[in-house]
């Protein structure tokens, strides 16, 4: 499994895995069990949406298109996080 997004809250993983869920895509989430140990603590980038290697590649351009909050993280292909783009940011040429 590899991180193709790491969200800034809860929400906008479960926007990613439905997304990629409705493309046909297995997807793992990866720290929302932690979430609940927290209590009312704000956590930010805790959750990591997961899909397996071979499906990298497609998954992220679909995590690409979501209305996702900025600052939350795409994950490029070396493994490293780039801000997601939002509503109010254009994706980068």
């Amino acid at each position: 499994m590899r991180v193709v997004y790491q969200a800034g809250h809860l929400i906008d993983a479960h926007l990613v895995r439905h997304a990629l869920e409705q493309a046909g895509f297995r997807v793992f989430m990866l720290g929302e069990a932690l979430l609940g140990g927290l209590g009312d603590l704000p956590v930010y980038g805790a959750v990591s949406v997961c899909v397996a290697g071979v499906d990298w590649a497609q998954a992220r351009a679909i995590v690409e298109t979501l209305p996702i909050a900025i600052g939350d993280r795409v994950v490029d292909s070396e493994g490293a996080a780039a801000a997601a783009p939002g509503p109010t940011q254009a994706s980068p040429a």
